[in-house]
């Protein structure tokens, strides 16, 4: 059995979580796993607009995919990819896309999601993005 730290080669992208890693000024990775549905060769993230990672996107498009655990444990090896916010009338389709791959576990977070949303007192994060991201 390998530990911890072994990756297998690039399979795909059959999983439950995406290991997205986006890049800070200075080069460095930070990635962050989220749920993803695959559409016509891209990869679709639903997301807060006002989240680092999108800030980090928008500054610098390039960025790095894999399947992860979801905690964010690598479990192959990344792969580049290019980022980009999709109009916001794709949101509703891939909102609906996400309820179906995702439909149990929605039945926990959505209602999480809502409180957190309620916490962040001064901050409305009631709106949400989708990025499409093509594997190069």
């Amino acid at each position: 059995m390998g530990t911890k730290m072994d990756v297998r080669p690039h399979t795909g992208f059959d999983g439950r979580y995406l290991g997205l890693t986006t890049f800070k000024r200075d080069g460095t990775g930070v990635t962050t796993p989220v749920w993803f549905v695959r559409e016509a060769g891209r990869l679709l993230v639903e997301t807060d607009p006002e989240s680092y990672k999108v800030k980090r996107i928008l500054r610098e498009p390039t960025v790095s995919v894999t399947l992860c655990s979801a905690r964010g444990r690598l479990l192959e090896i990344p792969v580049p990819a290019h980022a980009e916010i999709l109009p916001e009338d794709e949101v509703p389709r891939v909102e609906k896309l996400m309820a179906r791959k995702y439909r149990w576990d929605m039945l926990i977070f959505k209602p999480l999601r809502a409180i957190q949303r309620v916490l962040h007192i001064g901050k409305y994060r009631g709106k949400t993005i989708i990025l499409a991201i093509t594997p190069t």
